[in-house]
């Protein structure tokens, strides 16, 4: 059976405590590991060039990883939701680089930011996200565009 979109954005809403806590981790090795000079301030903020590629390799092996392994983040266990490939088969490396790389493509509006703002490129992208999830309402299957792209789509378990 396959998911309704709110049950699909209260599981992600639980997978973003998951990836602040991760980058948190994350930011506190780099901290320690650079003995405090990951950031550094003065008349410009500076901050190391591979920190956050870093960070977002990390999110991205985390979804990864757990759609590949049993095809559920934390935050879709709670809330009994699989993600697979199209007619129930497990995910393949290829459709999960393909979700990933769609479900990402929003956060390229960021590079607006110079710009418009931060605050305004932020509310870009979060429109963005919106119209990409929004198709799950009209779509029969209940797919985002990111699934539409991967061949993927998202279950119930129980």
């Amino acid at each position: 059976m396959t998911c309704p979109l709110w049950r699909r954005l209260f599981a992600l809403l639980y997978d973003l405590v998951a990836i602040l806590a991760i980058v948190m981790v994350v930011g506190l090795i780099c901290q320690l590991a650079t003995h405090g000079r990951l950031i550094t301030t003065g008349t410009q903020v500076h901050i190391a060039w591979w920190y956050q590629p870093l960070q977002g390799f990390v999110v991205a092996a985390y979804f990864l990883v757990s759609w590949l392994r049993g095809g559920q983040t934390l935050g879709m266990r709670p809330w009994r939701i699989r993600i697979a490939g199209n007619g129930g088969a497990r995910l393949t490396l290829k459709q999960a680089l393909l979700r990933l790389a769609a479900a990402a493509i929003p956060l390229l509006l960021l590079l607006l930011a110079p710009s418009l703002g931060l605050r305004a490129a932020l509310w870009t992208v979060a429109a963005a996200w919106s119209a990409w999830f929004a198709v799950a309402l009209i779509d029969p299957r209940h797919r985002a565009v990111h699934d539409l792209l991967a061949g993927s789509e998202v279950h119930r378990t129980g």
